[in-house]
């Protein structure tokens, strides 16, 4: 059973090792955490994509990133767009867009984007 716990703690601690790393990253970049983005503000963020998944939105193509950076995710919607090259999951970028809700999400539509390098 110590094993098992020994584990867990440290795999919480690599978790956590790696949020701190994506916010000074994010510092770094000249962008505040996500955490603190007000609903419908005009934002520039800047983490790793999580995720990149393909989902229609009535009948209209939409690719869909989910960006983290070590405080919140960010849903990033391209509507249009079935794939955006260099856009994929553990991929870091910066995105300006303006935030909203989705179903209790955070969301920016067609965010201006720069890939790190």
């Amino acid at each position: 059973m110590a094993g098992i716990m020994s584990r867990v703690l440290d795999r919480r601690s690599s978790d956590q090792r790696d949020a701190d790393e994506l916010q000074q990253d994010s510092v770094k970049a000249g962008c505040g955490p996500i955490s603190s983005c007000n609903n419908r503000a005009v934002v520039t963020i800047h983490g790793e994509l999580r995720s990149v998944t393909l989902r229609p939105v009535d009948g209209v193509p939409a690719l869909e990133a989910e960006i983290y950076d070590g405080s919140a995710a960010v849903i990033l919607v391209w509507l249009g767009r079935r794939r955006i090259e260099g856009v994929a999951a553990g991929r870091r970028l910066t995105a300006h867009g303006r935030i909203g809700r989705r179903n209790g999400e955070r969301i920016i539509y067609n965010p201006r984007y720069e890939l790190d390098a």
